[in-house]
């Protein structure tokens, strides 16, 4: 199948493009998600699509949602994409798009860390803690916890950094009692998660959630659950603390673009080598493999 860079849609009426989803409206209460082949990287969207990109998370979150809805309902409706859109549309949404519940969005992005890596890692060298957590001294940068750490981000607008705020903040934002069950929850599908993972061989780093209300509000999972774009994937036997281990991402882009002479890491993004781009959807579709056992479906 051709990458699919932006969709266009003409049967549905567009809500909005993320970095890599395009949103469009299903009557008053539903929306039909098209996950395309778009990758950011350090916030800003590639030019480049990488092939099968949003098929693969797609799929990946499917999956998740489908073992993971016995912890807190998710926003899947089980409709058929390729059901409320044009026949001339269909080669568009097939294999990327999902059929959700419109729900009224939480801004703030629930973030578990097992390891110590990222902005986490920095924040430890600087203060000792991690978004306002103590941890104990002498961890090394890809160290396990002691226990996994819930450390909420507030969402950005599109192509801005998410920032890292306390849980005190986030219980100020949105209501102690919610962030309490958010972060319950949060934590409870990184723990079933990891140990799931961990019989395949990947350890899952850290994550990010995002969750919403329905009108009744109730609490759901909504946008993806731990694909390769929300989650830090690495390969349990090239682990070691210490050293930054190799991850199922868009590691290859980044480090490209580290090398780009001149770029500032903002928009206009530089093109990528078709080496990086098969090298990444490789590395996509690798994850895919090994979490979920399962091909890319055609």
């Amino acid at each position: 199948m051709a990458a699919v860079y932006h969709s266009n849609l003409h049967s549905l009426p567009l809500l909005s493009r993320g970095k890599v989803r395009d949103n469009y409206a299903v009557g008053d209460d539903r929306l039909l998600i098209v996950t395309t082949d778009r990758l950011s990287a350090f916030d800003v969207i590639m030019a480049d699509p990488i092939p099968d990109k949003g098929r693969v998370l797609n799929q990946m979150a499917l999956f998740w949602f489908e073992r993971l809805a016995d912890v807190v309902p998710n926003h899947l409706t089980g409709v058929d994409p390729e059901s409320v859109i044009a026949a001339d549309e269909r080669e568009q949404v097939r294999g990327r798009s999902m059929v959700v519940k419109r729900l009224k969005p939480i801004l703030v992005e629930a973030v578990v860390r097992g390891y110590l890596i990222g902005s986490g890692w920095k924040d430890y060298l600087a203060s000792g803690a991690v978004c306002g957590i103590a941890l104990p001294p002498g961890l090394r940068m890809a160290e396990r916890l002691p226990e996994p750490i819930f450390t909420p981000a507030a969402k950005a607008e599109l192509g801005e950094h998410d920032e890292n705020i306390g849980f005190d903040e986030m219980s100020a934002r949105i209501g102690a009692p919610l962030a309490q069950r958010i972060r319950e929850i949060s934590l409870e599908l990184y723990r079933r998660a990891g140990e799931y993972a961990a019989d395949r061989g990947i350890i899952i780093a850290d994550t990010k959630f995002e969750f919403g209300l329905d009108a009744q509000g109730t609490l759901h999972l909504m946008d993806e659950v731990l694909t390769a774009d929300s989650s830090r994937f690495w390969p349990a036997d090239e682990w070691r603390p210490g050293v930054s281990p190799p991850s199922f991402d868009k590691q290859f882009v980044r480090d490209y673009l580290e090398t780009v002479p001149g770029w500032n890491k903002r928009p206009p993004p530089p093109p990528l080598p078709r080496e990086v781009i098969e090298q990444t959807a490789a590395k996509y579709r690798e994850a895919l493999r090994r979490l979920t056992g399962q091909e890319l479906a055609h």
